[in-house]
């Protein structure tokens, strides 16, 4: 069973917005703070944003006022709002908790390019 099923990236140009889902494979967003973390090709796996069981959030600097992490408890579901995408945007996103469940999903690709 996969744990975490992410979905919502695809190819848009510099500027645009992409707002990718995470859906735990249990119901787990009520119990565990969620992480979205990103792997550009050749690079090693960075935390994104978080968000903790009661909403608090957090961002890495280089998305900072671009984007936005936020859940639906009744659908165990955390999303990822991405708003003014770059193309250092570019990679692999993943969800997982905090801490990290051993698994992980396949991520869904985000590509940023003109």
């Amino acid at each position: 069973q996969v744990p975490f099923v992410e979905s919502g990236g695809g190819l848009v140009r510099p500027g645009e917005s992409l707002k990718l889902s995470c859906t735990p494979s249990r119901s787990l967003i009520t119990l565990y703070a969620m992480r979205w973390y990103r792997q550009a090709r050749g690079k090693e796996r960075e935390l994104v944003a978080s968000i903790t069981s009661s909403g608090s959030t957090d961002y890495h600097d280089s998305v900072t006022g671009r984007f936005t992490i936020s859940k639906d408890n009744t659908k165990n579901t955390v999303y990822l709002q991405m708003n003014s995408l770059k193309p250092d945007d570019t990679a692999v996103y993943y969800c997982n908790t905090n801490p990290p469940a051993p698994s992980w999903g396949q991520g869904t690709q985000v590509t940023v390019s003109s």
